[in-house]
């Protein structure tokens, strides 16, 4: 494919979906890394002493159609994905993990960074610079860049693992999602479920040309069904469909994937000098350490468990009264808790969903933004899309100035 013909090659300020492509993903990324590459290049091969601006700076927004091709990519195979994205996306992924190593394992670019890194009390960089600085010397150093000799190829090969099996995993999940329905052509199934559902559930029967309801493991299919229905078993046959996504002894199976994940992310985490992937994950966030959070974790259960097991109890204690549920399951608590609820509180769900009509939660987050930020957003309707069901909006600032496009999918099904 000719580069000028791919949408994804130059530079753009709103994403042309309506020129996009399957086929021009996989050409797009090929030309773009190579760029990037080139990119890095410029900064190893200069004889010029390392600098914030020569270094640092030009690190920072090399790559960056490259981002923006990836997050567009990457936001579509997780928001209207299809097979031949998915098949693009195993593809893809090991090339940006292969990407990402070469960079974060070059020793001339580390030894620049290091430098810049080493001299910055002497620097006079703003906090936005210094910040800059020290995520680009720990990311460097936290993810490989001090490895020696044939440590460096042992992570390149896990990190290229490791990026196919979370895809998979990915995958499998959606697969599994998309496969179950629990078709019910008996009205009396429908007993306590909303009108809402009800409608939602005849449409998707009807879209998959068959007479009746179809529910689905999509959450706003799920999880009204499992709040409202009074029909036990079918809850319970919900319930156990959505827990077994990827672990059935079929073709989505994860058990092995989950396990392999574990393994490698334990492997790497040795090999960078942590104990666990869970101390590396935890250094660079709030809590620090695993045994903070284990600390913290007790703490909360000490306090927290005696009031969950008197709410449960009183559940359980319920649920026997109002149906002679001896032993609350799984498919249970939604339920009761809904009816609990509302016989304590009079507070139905249902009925406070007019006052949550989607128009209205728009606009109450609109407002929110613009007494706290100063934003404020007009809707537009000239922007290409991936889906009729995303909105788009103009955002400016309090001068009236313009900041940017916000998109969001308004469609939850």
């Amino acid at each position: 494919m000719n580069d000028k013909n791919n949408p994804l090659i130059e530079p753009f300020d709103l994403t042309p979906f309506a020129k996009i492509k399957n086929e021009h993903f996989l050409p797009a990324f090929e030309y773009l890394i190579k760029q990037t590459k080139e990119e890095i290049n410029q900064i190893t091969d200069t004889l010029v002493a390392p600098t914030f601006e020569n270094t640092i700076e030009v690190l920072e927004f090399s790559g960056a159609q490259l981002d923006r091709v990836s997050s567009v990519f990457f936001n579509m195979n997780s928001a209207e994905t299809n097979e031949e994205i998915q098949q693009i996306a195993q593809q893809i992924s090991p090339m940006l993990s292969e990407l990402s190593n070469d960079i974060t394992l070059n020793k001339v670019l580390f030894s620049r960074i290091k430098t810049v890194y080493n001299q910055k009390n002497n620097l006079e960089l703003n906090l936005e610079q210094q910040t800059l600085l020290d995520k680009k010397y720990k990311s460097f150093s936290r993810n490989g860049a001090n490895l020696e000799g044939d440590k460096k190829e042992q992570l390149r090969v896990i990190d290229k693992e490791l990026s196919q099996l979370k895809l998979k995993f990915g995958e499998h999940v959606l697969a599994e999602t998309n496969a179950y329905e629990m078709h019910l052509t008996d009205e009396s199934d429908l007993a306590g479920l909303p009108d809402g559902l009800k409608e939602a559930a005849a449409q998707v029967a009807k879209q998959n040309n068959k007479e009746g309801w179809v529910i689905t493991l999509d959450y706003p299919s799920y999880i009204p069904f499992m709040k409202y229905s009074e029909k036990r078993e079918l809850r319970k046959q919900l319930a156990l469909a959505a827990g077994a996504k990827g672990f059935q002894k079929n073709d989505n199976n994860n058990e092995a994937i989950v396990l392999k994940i574990a393994k490698l992310r334990h492997k790497r985490a040795n090999l960078l000098g942590y104990p666990t992937h869970a101390h590396f994950v935890l250094e660079e966030r709030m809590a620090g350490s695993p045994e903070k959070v284990t600390r913290f974790l007790n703490d909360l259960l000490s306090k927290a468990k005696p009031v969950a097991s008197k709410e449960f109890d009183e559940l359980e204690q319920f649920a026997k009264e109002t149906d002679g549920i001896d032993h609350l399951e799984k498919w249970d608590g939604a339920y009761y808790s809904e009816k609990l609820k509302s016989k304590l509180f009079n507070l139905d769900d249902e009925k406070l969903k007019p006052y949550f009509k989607l128009e209205n939660v728009i606009d109450g987050a609109f407002t929110v933004a613009e007494k706290l930020f100063g934003l404020t957003f007009k809707s537009v309707n000239t922007i290409d899309v991936y889906h009729e069901d995303v909105k788009t909006y103009e955002v400016y600032d309090m001068d009236n100035s313009f900041i940017s496009i916000f998109c969001f999918n308004c469609c939850f099904n």
